[in-house]
């Protein structure tokens, strides 16, 4: 075996194989949360995250990316599991990954980028804002409401309800002693820091539960092969509703845009080979193909342990498969050890990471110099959660066209009026319909009394609809007595 691993083959194993290491104890405790928020076995949650370690971790595409089960696509894997039944989470999952592949066979992965930033963010934000509100009621061991308004609306009621109970007290002093962890980790001694802080949340607040026999709820332990559960024969029938086709569409969408955002950002933290995002569209493809067949949680590229890769110092794809063969040593030998995790520690990570995906600094300055595109992050994010994620992700998409098309559109009216002879008026730039009533409203100011010699020859482009609402107004005024309007084609 020695002969096969060395420094000439692997010349950065070593570094890759500390990495793998360190992603594998932030993303330990965030599989099995993740699992628990998303309503799904704990298992499966790990069976995620060694599908994205080894299967995506092995194909092209963005070198130091970490793949796994993510915070963003807990609601939306909630909200199916809710509406369409557990089983039919894998024939979800397996259509994604399908999609995927074929997005990226046709060269569509580089087109996300073109998706608003801001539209991305708000979606982010949106799912982070439900996340907390959700998480909260597991922060205090009580029983969250369907709807975002309604968890939010609740959250009050259920602080107060929990004041004179001693299991919610106990329940909510584990879980905000694990924010309280995770928030001061980064002050604590670097060498102390060596524990990842998630790793150290999670098992402060276990040895806290354990020790003191507190009465909390803890992960209910099915082992690795019993939380598999593949799609029946019959649950692909279910592929004829259309409701489930829309969350077919929006886990693409949602998952794709996440994957290749985050891959950006990664390419920002190392100096190593740029992402072919193409390829690594399809790698996340086969990755969702892959957790579709075994029933688990869709494969999403995580920027937290993407982050956590690179500031380990990887170096290539080895550490993240490497990480994914730690995961499925775990859940093979060590399962019962997820037994003690308290169920509030790990919604205390969540309403953390929730946190996270909100841009708070972001939304303020872009408030001040882009007005536009905060007011798109706003409406994405509130949308998302006053309906739900996929009418609120449209929503924004839709806003960001109108947006585009608006500021696109910019136009010009200059008027000169010498008092005698014909009015001059010169159009310049490009009109749209969505500029249409501003140029209506100023010729129709003209002087009616006056003959109009109307340029449009600045004009870069001119829909159907602007030149056939100018020719309308130009015969209107010339049909008050004076001249006809002289028209100079664009």
């Amino acid at each position: 075996m020695s002969k096969y691993l060395t420094p000439a083959r692997f010349p950065h194993l070593k570094q890759d194989f500390a990495a793998s290491l360190v992603v594998f104890l932030v993303a330990l405790p965030l599989c099995v949360g993740v699992a628990v928020a998303s309503g799904v076995p704990a298992g499966l949650g790990l069976v995620t995250g060694i599908v994205g370690g080894i299967v995506t971790g092995l194909m092209r595409g963005s070198s130091l990316q970490v793949s796994g089960p993510a915070a963003g696509l807990t609601v939306l894997v909630y909200e199916a599991v809710r509406e369409f039944g557990l089983p039919v989470l894998g024939v979800i999952v397996l259509a994604t990954g399908a999609l995927q592949i074929l997005m990226g066979a046709l060269k569509l992965g580089r087109w996300f980028r073109a998706i608003s930033v801001s539209v991305v963010e708000g979606m982010l934000a949106g799912i982070g804002l439900v996340l907390i509100a959700g998480q909260l009621y597991s922060v205090i061991g009580a029983k969250a409401p369907e709807s975002g308004p309604g968890k939010i609306a609740g959250l009050p009621e259920a602080f107060v309800d929990a004041v004179g109970n001693t299991t919610a007290l106990a329940s909510l002093a584990l879980g905000a002693g694990t924010v309280a962890v995770l928030v001061l980790w980064k002050r604590v001694p670097r060498r102390v820091r060596i524990v990842p802080g998630p790793l150290a949340a999670v098992g402060l607040a276990t040895l806290a539960a354990v020790l003191l026999d507190l009465p909390v709820a803890t992960v209910e332990v099915k082992g690795l092969l019993g939380s598999i559960q593949p799609p029946s024969l019959d649950a692909f029938g279910d592929l004829t509703h259309v409701g489930l086709l829309g969350t077919i569409v929006a886990f693409t969408l949602i998952a794709s845009a996440e994957s290749l955002f985050s891959a950006a950002a990664v390419d920002r933290l190392h100096d190593g080979p740029r992402t072919a995002y193409d390829k690594e569209l399809m790698a996340q493809g086969a990755g969702n193909a892959v957790c579709g067949v075994l029933g688990a949680l869709p494969v999403t590229a995580v920027i937290v342990r993407s982050a956590a890769n690179v500031q380990a110092g990887a170096r290539t794809k080895a550490s993240r498969v490497l990480h994914g063969l730690w995961l499925l040593l775990f859940a093979a030998l060590l399962p019962d050890v997820l037994a003690y995790i308290p169920i509030p520690a790990l919604a205390g990570i969540l309403v953390h990471a929730g946190a996270k995906l909100i841009p708070v600094r972001e939304i303020a300055a872009l408030w001040r110099e882009h007005r536009g595109e905060a007011l798109v992050l706003i409406v994405t994010a509130v949308s998302i959660v006053a309906i739900s994620m996929f009418e609120g992700v449209l929503i924004g998409l839709a806003l960001a066209v109108v947006k585009a098309a608006w500021e696109a559109s910019h136009i010009r009216l200059e008027v000169v009026d010498k008092g005698a002879g014909p009015v001059q008026a010169y159009l310049s730039g490009n009109v749209t319909f969505l500029r249409l009533p501003k140029i209506l409203d100023s010729l129709e100011a003209l002087p009616q009394d006056r003959p109009v010699e109307l340029d449009l020859s600045g004009l870069h482009h001119l829909d159907h609809a602007c030149r056939t609402a100018l020719e309308s107004w130009a015969e209107r005024h010339s049909a008050a007595g004076t001249e006809p309007v002289k028209v100079t084609a664009a």
